[in-house]
């Protein structure tokens, strides 16, 4: 199954309020990921990007990966020393179907780090 149908009525059973953390690196590497036959389609709410390091800027760069391809939800974007971007909010959720993920990457090491909500649904 490639995501649950979540329509009112369906086979749905479970909907569960999640918030994981992740520090980034310097490699484009899976921050959240749905398994190939997780039976669960997680809907991503919001994605906030940190910057920890109090001296020097880094740039974020997100993006949806199908198993096959990325596709950047933001590339390259600033973050300022000691200041938070939003990449991703409620008012424009992502859906993350068996097999996919949300990639991230950092200029720099140990500066960024994400904080992601989302629901999982089966």
């Amino acid at each position: 199954m490639a995501a649950p149908n979540i329509k009112s009525g369906s086979s749905v059973t479970t909907v569960v309020g999640k918030t994981v953390g992740y520090a980034v690196t310097t490699s484009m590497a899976a921050a959240l990921s749905n398994g190939a036959s997780s039976g669960k389609v997680l809907k991503i709410n919001s994605v906030y990007c940190a910057n920890v390091d109090g001296a020097a800027a880094a740039d974020i760069s997100l993006e949806h990966y199908n198993g096959t391809t990325g596709f950047a939800i933001g590339k390259t974007i600033a973050v300022p020393a000691d200041a938070t971007q939003v990449l991703v909010t409620r008012e424009a959720y992502i859906y993350l179907e068996e097999g996919h993920s949300l990639r991230a990457q950092a200029s720099a090491a140990n500066d960024l780090e994400l904080v992601i909500s989302y629901e999982d649904i089966s």
